[in-house]
């Protein structure tokens, strides 16, 4: 079984904290669970070091491709670093600071019509994310802040009444998100297209090239503000598909809005086309980038992890 790198032990004081708390019943899943003391107790420990040692409430990023389980794992972290050290967690996920439907359809008609499908960098409210880190970091005590609400089964986003609420002051930030971290590429490297949607609905090119541009400029401000970057590496596209389909029926099954957009699994083979070339680039590229990457096997389990020294 894959254990926990040497080069990141972490403080022994802060592990045997930790180690106690999974049975008493965390939003990990079981699966995991099978891990806990080799991966995700010392995992919790390691960023609690993080979080201890930073001058500010730090913004940890957690990229994963679709279903890879960085959700799950946020709100896991947010659980245990409350009730192991009373700590004040905030997970923002990237999902949230969607775009709204009828923002989306002015995108599709002023640029490209894809941009009507959420997911891809520039269908996010980028400004507000930037905005949202810096308010988090300096919340005093008793001060509030409002984080948006999104409805992924009616593909909208929530009204303010349902929208997230944050008292300060934060301990830390764990921002996850599909894209998180990515990174844009050199034009050449848009040319060709790679899959049947691209193929068909963005011949020329557009629609890819303008999310790179995104990436590029205000997305790269974005995510410069992460302090430390994990990886969940799924297996391949494949993978993602599969997990994807199984997400969706949690979507409908937790949806709140009044609309119902949810996908069947037609719909959710073409939805993920969209997401496909830069899960194929983050999978080659956010490994040099992140400072730890776990390899996340079929069966959802930890199959390898690799590390960077932590950006200063």
């Amino acid at each position: 079984m894959t254990g926990w790198p040497e080069n990141l032990t972490p403080d022994t004081s802060r592990l045997n904290a930790i180690l106690p708390y999974a049975p008493a019943g965390t939003r990990i899943p079981e699966g995991w669970l099978s891990q806990w003391q080799e991966i995700w107790a010392p995992l919790a420990a390691t960023l609690a070091g993080v979080i201890s040692d930073s001058p500010l409430p730090p913004v940890i990023g957690i990229h994963g491709g679709q279903g890879s389980g960085k959700s799950t794992l946020s709100l896991a972290l947010k659980d245990i670093y409350k009730a192991v050290f009373g700590w004040n967690i905030v997970v923002v996920s990237i999902d949230d600071l969607y775009l709204s439907h009828a923002d989306r359809q002015s995108l599709s008609k002023d640029i490209h019509p894809l941009l009507a499908t959420r997911g891809v960098p520039g269908t996010h409210e980028v400004d507000r994310g930037i905005a949202l880190f810096k308010t988090l970091r300096q919340l005093k005590q008793g001060d509030t802040c409002s984080i948006p609400a999104f409805d992924k089964a009616s593909d909208d986003r929530l009204p303010e009444s349902q929208w997230h609420h944050v008292t300060g002051p934060v301990d830390a930030i764990l921002f996850e998100g599909w894209c998180v971290g990515c990174q844009s590429v050199q034009d050449e490297m848009l040319y060709s297209p790679v899959n049947e949607l691209e193929e068909q609905e963005d011949e020329d090119g557009v629609w890819r090239g303008w999310v790179n541009q995104q990436l590029a400029g205000p997305y790269k401000e974005w995510f410069s503000a992460i302090d430390f970057l994990i990886m969940l590496k799924v297996p391949d596209m494949a993978a993602v598909q599969r997990w994807r389909t199984q997400q969706e029926v949690g979507n409908k099954k937790m949806a709140k809005g009044s609309t119902d957009r949810s996908l069947d699994e037609a719909a959710i083979q073409r939805f993920i086309q969209h997401y496909e070339r830069l899960t194929r680039q983050a999978l080659t590229r956010l490994p040099e980038l992140a400072n730890l990457i776990l390899s996340i096997n079929d069966e959802h389990k930890v199959a390898d992890i690799q590390t960077r020294e932590f950006r200063t």
